[in-house]
């Protein structure tokens, strides 16, 4: 397998599940003082993670809970981020000049931040209550912190075992996922490689996936057109300019909003004959509970992409 090392995948993954003892006595603690909202601030790929999560707390929690695009939020401004919003954002680099002046601002606006930096930018460790520096695994690092939010608040009451679960099996069960799907990967790699144009569809925890593969791994990476469009808005527009040749790939993942992917799915076979179908039941996630796949089809789906 191209670019594929297993144990180090493990190492990573087990690694960041560890970070929750960093992450929830800090959480734990700012949830005692009062917390009023949450924001999730991004750009770009990190945007894409934040819309994820925030997927994710939505279908849990009654508490104001919203993503927040950093260019946005530095010309417009949001006066839901003030004293009493946890902000909680992503960055690799810690130099994307979008994030670096909106996490000023939220900061000037008495936010409490938390912060995730794959390279801990001294500045932006000044501007946060707390820094935790671990590469990658961007996705999970944010769910890990939803889910002691929702745990926090009892909307969450499996947490404990949910998180047992995954210490046990995770990290596995994403390496079987990349080494499972290495072969679909490679005839998909030569099949779409020169189209002009491809749509990518997706809904859930899913939509922040397709906005990101859509603009980061084609557009920045490879130079190749793309549109991304949710699953829910797919049938007002898009589907009118489908036709039989139209490259389309269609993510389905296993949360509450699976239906509208699959309402897709039922309808892209009438018109087209270019489509695929990318569905996260397809993957054994081999001791993962059933109860837990929605929350981690997210991950399935970017192990398959990665493979790609």
């Amino acid at each position: 397998m191209l670019k594929f090392q297993e144990e180090s995948l493990r190492q990573s993954v087990n690694g960041a599940l560890a970070l929750r003892h960093q992450i929830n006595p800090f959480l734990d603690a700012i949830f005692e003082k009062g917390i009023t909202n949450i924001c999730f601030l991004g750009i770009g790929g990190t945007y894409a993670s934040a819309m994820q999560t925030v997927s994710h707390m939505k279908e849990f929690t009654s508490m104001e809970v919203f993503a927040e695009n950093a260019a946005e939020y530095i010309t417009t401004g949001n006066r839901r981020i003030m004293d009493g919003t946890l902000l909680i954002y992503s960055s690799v680099t810690g130099s994307t000049p979008e994030i670096v002046k909106a996490v000023e601002k939220a900061h000037a606006a008495h936010a409490t931040i938390l912060a995730f930096l794959d390279n801990p930018n001294p500045h932006l460790r000044e501007l946060c209550e707390l820094c935790i520096s671990y590469p990658q695994n961007e996705q999970l690092k944010l769910f890990m912190a939803a889910d002691r939010i929702l745990f926090l608040r009892h909307e969450f009451d499996c947490y404990d075992d949910c998180y047992e679960n995954f210490d046990c099996y995770l990290a596995d069960a994403l390496i079987s996922v990349e080494q499972s799907s290495d072969s679909f990967a490679q005839e998909f790699a030569k099949k779409h490689c020169n189209d002009t144009l491809h749509y990518f569809v997706g809904a859930g925890n899913q939509w922040g996936s397709t906005y990101s593969y859509g603009m980061c791994y084609w557009e920045e990476m490879h130079w190749m057109a793309t549109k991304t469009v949710s699953s829910g808005e797919f049938f007002h527009g898009t589907l009118e300019v489908m036709d039989a040749e139209t490259p389309v790939t269609l993510f389905l993942g296993e949360d509450a909003q699976r239906p509208l992917a699959e309402r897709v799915k039922n309808f892209l076979p009438r018109v087209c004959r270019n489509y695929t179908l990318i569905d996260t039941k397809d993957y054994e996630l081999k001791g993962i509970k059933e109860e837990y796949r929605g929350t981690i089809s997210h991950l399935v789906m970017h192990g398959v992409n990665n493979r790609v």
